[in-house]
């Protein structure tokens, strides 16, 4: 694919190397006409300028449509986010990116909020803090979790789908699909299957959610949940369910596993999790498919209050209220101009950052 440049972005690519440590790194801002961009850290030995790119996009987006005065932009550092030298990682990092005013790091994947106080005590921009130096602990709080929770809401009724008894299965039982399967099963649906980099167990009847987490915190995946029975990774996309949640890295849902999947609903909890002919695919079945941007904007929201200033009743508040807001407006759009879900939600985004970099004489610079 490589990277795509057009009327929006991306406005800067910086490519790190800091060999006495050693680590690569890559930053893309990709628009800053609604304000500086803020987007996580991706931490992973397989991250490329790419993938990043990608997801900075999406962070554009993101910020648009949920209407916050922030641009999108993404880190990406290739290392294992369990190197023992990954505190010195991070604040090497963060120097290199003193001077890019334009970007506020945020946690992602690989990355937590331990690590934006590294670069807080650094360069002193940041977001997505640990809660003991005044932050909003995404990940405990399960912001995005709970937004794609409210998403839920609002989409089941557009695919003739109770919420109380649906079956979910969550790819990708990490902090946001964990955080996803608490305040799913809040309100009364089954988790059936779950999975993690290790495998993955299936109960048709649904899984204990208190087993779930015992499994993952005590053996490190749900496999060792004695409940339900082990499947394959994979398999879990075949899975007979209401709702899928891809939570985990990108593409996961592609042309060679489209065809099995059975869900009538698909809330993507991770950013860019499945490939754009694998949407159109599943669209031409029927499926619908709340884009990435809109279905898991809960932890963004959040994040960019903390960094506003504001506290957790307020910041859950905006998530209920932008991401069911968006996600009817979205639906609704795309039902009546019978476009995909996609189209309407980048239409929308796109209109709100054009319409930003008119008002203002906006430069790359």
């Amino acid at each position: 694919m490589g990277i795509q440049y057009d009327d929006i972005g991306p406005a800067k690519i910086l490519q790190i190397y800091a060999p006495q440590v050693p680590f690569k790194a890559m930053v893309v801002v990709d628009n800053t006409a609604r304000g500086p961009a803020l987007g996580g850290v991706r931490v992973s030995p397989e991250v490329d300028v790419e993938e990043v790119y990608r997801l900075a996009r999406t962070m554009t987006f993101k910020s648009a449509v949920a209407d916050l005065p922030h641009g999108g932009g993404k880190a990406g550092i290739i290392a294992d986010p369990k190197d023992p030298n990954i505190e010195r990682i991070f604040r090497t990092f963060a120097r290199l990116i003193g001077n890019l005013s334009d970007y506020i790091p945020a946690p992602d994947m690989g990355c937590h909020e331990g690590a934006m106080a590294w670069i807080h005590d650094e360069i002193g921009r940041v977001a997505g803090l640990p809660e003991e130096i005044g932050g909003l602990p995404l990940d405990k709080l399960g912001a995005t979790g709970f937004g794609l929770a409210e998403c839920a809401e609002i989409a089941c009724g557009h695919a003739g789908i109770e919420l109380s008894g649906a079956r979910v299965a969550i790819q990708g039982f990490g902090s946001v699909g964990r955080a996803a399967a608490r305040f799913f099963a809040e309100k009364g649906a089954r988790i059936v299957a779950a999975s993690d980099s290790r495998g993955a167990v299936q109960d048709s009847q649904g899984l204990p959610l208190e087993s779930l987490c015992n499994a993952k915190d005590r053996e490190g995946t749900v496999k060792a949940c004695r409940e339900g029975r082990d499947i394959e990774g994979e398999a879990l996309f075949g899975v007979d369910c209401d709702i899928l949640i891809p939570a985990a890295t990108p593409d996961v849902i592609n042309e060679g596993n489209a065809p099995g999947i059975k869900a009538r609903l698909i809330l993507e909890g991770a950013n860019i999790p499945a490939t754009g002919e694998a949407e159109r695919m599943l669209a031409g079945r029927g499926v619908l498919i709340v884009p990435d941007f809109i279905a898991n904007a809960g932890g963004l929201i959040m994040a960019a209050m903390e960094y506003a200033g504001r506290g957790e009743t307020e910041s859950f508040a905006a998530i209920t209220e932008k991401i069911r807001a968006n996600t009817a407006r979205i639906l609704d759009k795309a039902r009546d101009e019978k476009i995909l879900p996609r189209q309407a939600a980048e239409g929308i985004a796109r209109e709100r950052v054009e319409n930003a970099m008119r008002y203002r004489e906006y430069s790359y610079s």
